[in-house]
C-alpha cells in the first residue's frame, strides 16, 4: 500500500514475542501511524495505548483483530459502531458471527495474517 495507513491493534501486547507487538514495530518502522488497543497496558514501548475501540480517533483505515472469538464478541457493538472500514482477523482470533455482521454493514472483512500483508505492503 503506497499510502501510509493509520492501524489499530485490538489485543496489542507489551510482550515482544507476541504478533501484535511485532506488528506494531513493523508497522511503525514502516512509516504507518499505530493505534495499539489494551485496556491492561497504558504503554507499549513508550507509546499510548487506548484502553477500548471507542476511545481511538477517527479516520483508523484499519483495525486488525489479535484475541478470540470469546472475548471479540464482548466488543463487537463498538467495533461495529467504530466505522473503521476494514478489518483482518488474525489467525487464532477468527470470529463468524462478527465477520458475518460487519461484512453485512459493508466492512471489508478478512481472515488474514497482519506480519505477512505488512510483509507484502498491503496493510
Amino acid at each position: 500500500m503506497a499510502d501510509k495507513s493509520k492501524v489499530a491493534v485490538l489485543g496489542a501486547s507489551d510482550k515482544a514475542d507476541r504478533y501484535s507487538n511485532l506488528l506494531i514495530k513493523r508497522l511503525r518502522a514502516k512509516g504507518h501511524q499505530v493505534f495499539p488497543i489494551n485496556p491492561a497496558l497504558a504503554s507499549i514501548d513508550g507509546q499510548p495505548v487506548f484502553r477500548t475501540v471507542g476511545d481511538l480517533p477517527s479516520g483508523i483505515d484499519v483495525l486488525t483483530i489479535y484475541m478470540n472469538a470469546a472475548r471479540s464478541n464482548e466488543l463487537a457493538e463498538s467495533i461495529l459502531a467504530s466505522g473503521i472500514p476494514r478489518v483482518i482477523f488474525n489467525p487464532g482470533a477468527e470470529n463468524t458471527s462478527l465477520f458475518k455482521k460487519l461484512a453485512e454493514k459493508g466492512v471489508q472483512a478478512e481472515e488474514a495474517c497482519s506480519l505477512v500483508l505488512s510483509g507484502l505492503e498491503k496493510l
